[in-house]
């Protein structure tokens, strides 16, 4: 079992020689080989080529750009015992991803343990709470010198959080409709986004139920009709005719479900894989205090706390 990183100052993770300051290299690829070298003993007898190989097929299925100017290339290592760092800076800026904010000058390598499935998200949420505020990036690149870099993140007092919470591995961008919405607007949605469920909101953004294309089809197909034995008198689909016809007069406000799971923010995320388990849903939502904020789908935390 690798090494609990509750507790763990960050800046104690890496030294002034795990820190490329400056550095002239442009390309992504050199860059990272460059900052796992600086790693030195602390791979734990890790092949250099094995590792940047591993750091690269990550960054293959996303790019690690946490915010505009940062990246975060990462990987999970098998016989790796710890959490280990290298920092990098840039003046020009490394090319991350194709995307506007793709450019990084701050670069941060994180190799956690394979069989630690917190480690990693511990770091990103804890670098999130450092580097939320805009300009970090450019801050830290301007520093002179590999000390001042890790002076930058020891002053901070940076500690890992003690547990992964929902708001770690939640995705804030989502879909959602509102109760004075109607299934038109649903309709349109579970077809253009291929879902199966969305959550109701308020005008003031408190969450207030979930419709289900379950729901839709209940509304559809009358109790009466799923009894029927003989369907040729609606082979032709008239009750979804009939619904159609009315689907911009029907409230979701009159069909949504109270019955979901709903967790705060800050509360430890295995509470979710608890939720999903225990009420067999695929999906749970992420409150801070009544306000809808996040959503996380089963395949999203399999990912993140499985592969992450």
């Amino acid at each position: 079992m690798a090494d609990s990183t509750n507790g763990t100052s960050f800046a104690s993770l890496f030294t002034c020689y795990q820190v490329l300051c400056h550095t002239p290299l442009t390309d992504r690829d050199e860059l990272i080989r460059e900052m796992v070298r600086a790693l030195g003993p602390a791979l734990e007898h890790g092949e250099v080529d094995d590792v940047v190989q591993a750091v690269l097929e990550r960054e293959a299925q996303l790019p690690s750009v946490m915010a505009p100017g940062i990246a975060l290339p990462h990987a999970r290592l098998r016989g790796l015992s710890r959490l280990v760092v290298a920092v990098a800076t840039s003046g020009k800026g490394v090319r991350f991803s194709d995307e506007d904010d793709g450019l990084a000058r701050l670069i941060i390598l994180v190799l956690a343990p394979h069989d630690s499935p917190a480690a990693y998200l511990q770091a990103v949420a804890s670098l999130a709470r450092i580097l939320k505020t805009p300009g970090s990036a450019d801050t830290v690149a301007e520093l002179d010198t590999a000390e001042g870099v890790w002076r930058f993140f020891e002053r901070g007092g940076l500690v890992l959080a003690d547990y992964v919470c929902a708001g770690d591995i939640m995705r804030d961008e989502f879909i959602s409709v509102r109760s004075d919405d109607t299934c038109e607007k649903a309709i349109d949605l579970f077809a253009r986004h291929q879902l199966a469920d969305l959550p109701v909101i308020d005008a003031q953004g408190k969450l207030v139920g979930l419709v289900t294309a379950d729901a839709l089809l209940r509304v559809c197909l009358p109790d009466y009709i799923l009894w029927m034995e003989d369907l040729s008198p609606i082979i032709n689909f008239e009750p979804f005719a009939e619904f159609l016809r009315n689907e911009g007069k029907t409230w979701l406000a009159d069909i949504m479900s109270d019955d979901y799971v709903m967790v705060d923010e800050k509360a430890p995320a295995i509470e979710v894989a608890k939720g999903m388990c225990k009420r067999g849903v695929r999906q749970v939502l992420v409150v801070r205090g009544e306000e809808l904020v996040g959503v996380i789908a089963i395949e999203d935390f399999i990912a993140r706390v499985l592969r992450e």
